[in-house]
Formats: C-alpha cells, sequence, structure tokens
C-alpha cells in the first residue's frame, strides 16, 4: 500500500481530473439528458394543439429509444476509432438541430420520424461517456466518479422542470409561435454552443492532456495496468477485450436485462411524471415544473451517497438491490395514493430516490468486467438494449392511459418491472463485479521506475 504521502498525491491526482472533466461533462449532459425528456412537458400543450391521443404521445417518446438502441454499439465504436472529442462534438451538434426541428411536426408520422433520428443523433453519447471515464478513472474510484457524472440526470430535472414550465408559461404566441415550439428551441441552442467547446477543451486520453504532469501521468497510467490485470485474474486469465468474447459473455447479457427491468420503471415514470401531476389536480405549468424536480432531488441525495458508500465498502450488488425494491415500492404507493397530490407526490419522491440511487453504482459494473474495445462495446450494448425499455415505459403507459383512463395499472407494471432487478443483481458473482482495490505496493517506487523506463 502506499505511504500516507502518496495516497494523499495519488487522491490529489484524481481530484486534479475530476475538477478538470466532471463539471463540464456534467454541463453537456445536461442539456443531453434536457432535450431527450423534454417532450413530457412539451405533451402538456403540443398535444391539445396537434390533437394526438396519448397512445401517439407514448409511441413517440418511446421511439427515441429504438434509434438509440439500433445505433449505440456502432456509435462507441466510431468514437473508440475517431476519439471521444471529435465523436462527442458531433453528436451534441446533431442532437441540437434535431431537437430544435420538432417545431415543425405536425403529423403522428412527423413526430415519430423526428424523435426517432433525435434517438439515433444520441446514441453513444452516455455509454462513450461512460467508457471515456474508464480511460481516467480505475475500478475502485468508478462509482463515486459515475454518481458526480450522473448526477446530471435529477440535476437536469431540478433545474429543467421549472425552466420548462416557465417557457410554457411565459413564450406562447411570441413571434407566431406556440409556447412547447419555443420549449424547443430555446432548449437545443446551448447544445450546439457547447459542441465546439469540446473541440478545444476535451482531451482524448491521460497522455494527451497537457495539464498533467509527467509523474501524474504516470500514477493514472499505473492504476489504470493494476486494474485491468486483476480484471483479467477474475476472468481466470482470459482477457475480456474482444468484440467476439464480449458477445459470448453471459454477465454481459445478464447486465443488459437488468438494466432494461430498471429503465421500462424509469423512463416510463420520466416521461409521464409531468401529465400525473396535472391529473392530480394541477394546472399551472410553472407549479407543474416545480413539483416535477422535487422527486430528483431527494433522487440526486441519494445517489451520490449510495455511489460513495459503495466504494467505500468495495460492495456493488446489494447497493443496486436495496434502491431497487424502495423504487418499486415507491411508485407502487404512488399510484394507490394518486387521489391526493401530497401523498402521491410524497411516494415519488421515495421512488426516485431508490430508482436513481442504483444508477451509478450499475454503471461501473460493464468496465469492471471487461476491458479495451469490449469495455466500449460493452458498455454500449448494456445501455442500448436497457435503454430498449425507453421504449416500452412509456408507450404502454400511453396505451394503458388511453384504454383505462388511469396511468395506475400502469405504475403497477413499471413497478413490477424495477422489483426484477433486486434479484437478478444475484446472479452476478460478487468477485467479478465488486471493485478491486490497488494492491500493497510502494507506489513511489512503480512512478520512478516506470518514468526511468520513459513509460510516459
Amino acid at each position: 500500500m502506499a505511504s500516507s504521502l502518496s495516497e494523499n498525491k495519488i487522491s490529489a491526482v484524481y481530484g486534479k481530473i475530476t475538477r478538470r472533466l466532471i463539471p463540464f461533462l456534467i454541463l453537456c449532459y445536461f442539456f443531453a439528458y434536457l432535450d431527450r425528456v423534454n417532450i413530457g412537458f412539451a405533451k402538456l400543450h403540443m398535444q391539445d394543439a396537434l390533437n394526438f391521443s396519448d397512445t401517439v404521445y407514448g409511441f413517440g417518446a418511446g421511439i427515441f429509444f429504438i434509434g438509440y438502441f439500433l445505433f449505440e454499439l456502432p456509435s462507441n465504436l466510431m468514437m473508440q476509432r475517431y476519439g471521444p472529442r471529435f465523436w462527442i462534438a458531433r453528436i451534441m451538434i446533431s442532437w441540437a438541430v434535431l431537437s430544435a426541428a420538432m417545431i415543425f411536426v405536425k403529423t403522428p408520422t412527423q413526430f415519430y420520424v423526428l424523435r426517432f433520428l433525435l434517438g439515433v443523433a444520441e446514441a453513444g453519447f452516455f455509454p462513450g461517456i461512460v467508457f471515456y471515464l474508464t480511460l481516467w478513472f480505475p475500478s475502485w474510484r468508478s462509482a463515486r466518479t459515475l454518481g458526480l457524472f450522473i448526477l446530471v440526470t435529477p440535476l437536469s430535472t431540478i433545474v429543467g422542470s421549472p425552466l420548462s414550465g416557465l417557457i410554457l408559461k411565459t413564450f406562447e404566441g411570441v413571434d407566431g409561435l406556440h409556447n412547447w415550439q419555443w420549449l424547443f428551441v430555446v432548449e437545443a441552442i446551448p447544445s450546439f454552443l457547447l459542441a465546439f467547446v469540446v473541440l478545444k477543451y476535451l482531451d482524448n486520453d491521460v497522455k494527451s492532456a497537457r495539464w498533467l504532469t509527467d509523474e501524474e501521468k504516470v500514477i493514472v497510467a499505473d492504476d489504470l495496468e493494476t486494474d485491468r490485470l486483476r480484471s483479467l485474474m477474475a476472468n481466470a486469465g482470459k482477457p475480456p477485450q474482444s468484440l467476439k468474447l464480449m458477445f459470448k459473455n453471459g454477465y454481459v447479457w445478464l447486465l443488459a436485462l437488468i438494466f432494461f427491468s430498471f429503465n421500462i420503471g424509469y423512463y416510463g415514470i420520466n416521461f409521464w411524471l409531468p401529465s400525473i401531476i396535472k391529473s392530480s389536480g394541477v394546472t399551472d405549468d410553472f407549479h407543474i415544473g416545480l413539483l416535477a424536480a422535487l422527486p430528483y432531488v431527494f433522487g440526486a441525495i441519494f445517489m451520490v451517497w449510495n455511489s460513495r458508500h459503495s466504494d467505500l465498502r468495495c460492495e456493488r450488488r446489494w447497493h443496486i438491490a436495496i434502491p431497487a425494491i424502495v423504487g418499486a415500492v415507491g411508485l407502487s404507493l404512488s399510484a394507490y395514493c394518486s387521489g391526493s397530490t401530497i401523498w402521491m407526490m410524497t411516494w415519488i419522491c421515495l421512488a426516485m430516490s431508490g430508482t436513481l440511487a442504483l444508477i451509478p453504482t450499475y454503471i461501473s459494473l460493464p468496465g469492471t468486467l471487461l476491458s479495451g474495445t469490449a469495455a466500449a462495446a460493452g458498455i454500449a450494448l448494456v445501455n442500448s438494449v436497457g435503454n430498449l425499455a425507453g421504449f416500452f415505459g412509456p408507450t404502454v403507459l400511453g396505451w394503458l392511459k388511453d384504454n383505462t383512463g388511469s396511468t395506475n395499472s400502469g405504475l403497477y407494471i413499471l413497478a413490477a418491472f424495477l422489483l426484477l432487478c433486486a434479484p437478478l443483481i444475484f446472479l452476478l458473482p460478487a468477485r467479478l463485479v465488486n471493485p478491486r482495490r490497488s494492491p500493497e505496493k510502494p507506489a513511489e517506487t512503480d512512478v520512478e521506475s516506470s518514468l526511468k523506463r520513459g513509460s510516459v
């Protein structure tokens, strides 16, 4: 184990990387996520203006994930070929243009096509960032780092929900456009501008980071190599680096199934929350935005706590199973108490606390199981199959709403899928998914010897 001085130095290096990368990536993903889910707020007025049924809305909201599913894996492989900096910028420009183009929608077919293309454009961004972070952080630091990055999921709603409500409330009729049309335009502009900042600001990997010293680069490279070797040992010495081995790895497909079950619950409630709040008796757009943000405040707190606690305990499975159960209970109770805004919101807050808490801990697992090209492809595969559930969740909820007049039965179904995550996660052996700490060794000697060999 490194001496206390060396450990402080190592922590300082990762602190420096975190401060450089995470806030900027959070800003980028904030607008990506906002452009993805603002359709939930646009629905409050877009649906009436265009005479769309709940089934049409649910299908259109969900078809985004079909495009996402089909192009996520190719996108991550293209990022490996062209480099993260260029590919992330390309993704951001594409989704900004397509999101703004939603103002031209007049028919269900146009709605479906643009939502599908938006999924194609954004495919690869989130798994690409997850893979990008594996190039900078070893597995024993991954959950807390991903926790900080994925904090943008609740933050985008905490900030974006009141913002979306305010745009809807104040922009109706400006320059002859409806408020929902302004919503798409205003929230797409930052993504377009940030794409050009990405080209100047991001580095492709540790070696190309001019803001790190040679010694700091070796510290990170040493940790990443240790992580890779320990991953090989955990997998019985078989290098999980090739695409062929990745596709044959049953645990990768199990991870995808778990993420699929989780996302059916998560995206179902995510896209329908503004409408559920409105149906409980709240009519003011800005007030709906404020209430829609509240569950994500609780979710953000528990997300950070759970990911840090998971790293400290070097344990993953229980830190995924318990939040999944809490989320399922909260969703079920929110449906049972749908007649009361206060109680419905109370249980939605509980549901989001559990649901969001497990995300960063779960997302760290593919990078722990795989390495090399397989890591990029595996992260994309798990995320794309899992996000395919984003099509079924909103679509099923919309169909049930049209046929029963209520979202309650749909919420019970979403809760059941979320609950399924708990037993499934224990099919993964702890030795494979729990992070592996750096072995006892004099870190300073390794750094010095690497510098002498000219490894950087």
